[in-house]
């Protein structure tokens, strides 16, 4: 049975691990990402950039989907794109590259065909170390 807000939307309030798998209640996970995180384009880079470098790459997705809900519509294939790369970093370290593989494959195509602000991000470099398989960094 899923937890549930005061609306009735269902909200997860198990504990994770650093890659974002549930713990059993009551046991001691990382912080997670608050259900209504509303950050502005250069904090929620900023952000994912931090979580991203302590290795927390579900938790940097939970970000930039934020973002991705809040943001103005012709920016939202950004903040897709860069929360599916977070989610595809998140499914390579639980040992599933064929998930991760979906996932880059799917941000890179949104992420190339984006023509709208980058907000300081080098999109191409993003492009060519998913690629090249180097270290996504943003």
């Amino acid at each position: 049975m899923r937890d549930r807000d005061p609306g009735g939307r269902p909200r997860n309030a198990r504990p994770r691990d650093a890659y974002g798998r549930p713990l059993p209640h009551g046991a001691e996970g990382v912080p997670t990402t608050p259900d209504d995180l509303s950050l502005d384009a250069e904090e929620t880079v900023a952000e994912a950039r931090r979580l991203l470098a302590a290795d927390r790459p579900f938790h940097a997705h939970e970000v930039l989907e934020a973002r991705w809900k809040s943001c103005p519509a012709p920016e939202r294939p950004l903040w897709r794109a860069l929360a599916q790369l977070a989610v595809g970093l998140t499914h390579l370290r639980r040992g599933n590259p064929r998930g991760a593989e979906a996932l880059f494959t799917r941000a890179t195509r949104d992420l190339a065909a984006y023509d709208g602000p980058s907000y300081g991000l080098d999109l191409p470099a993003i492009l060519q170390a998913v690629e090249t398989e180097q270290d996504l960094r943003l």
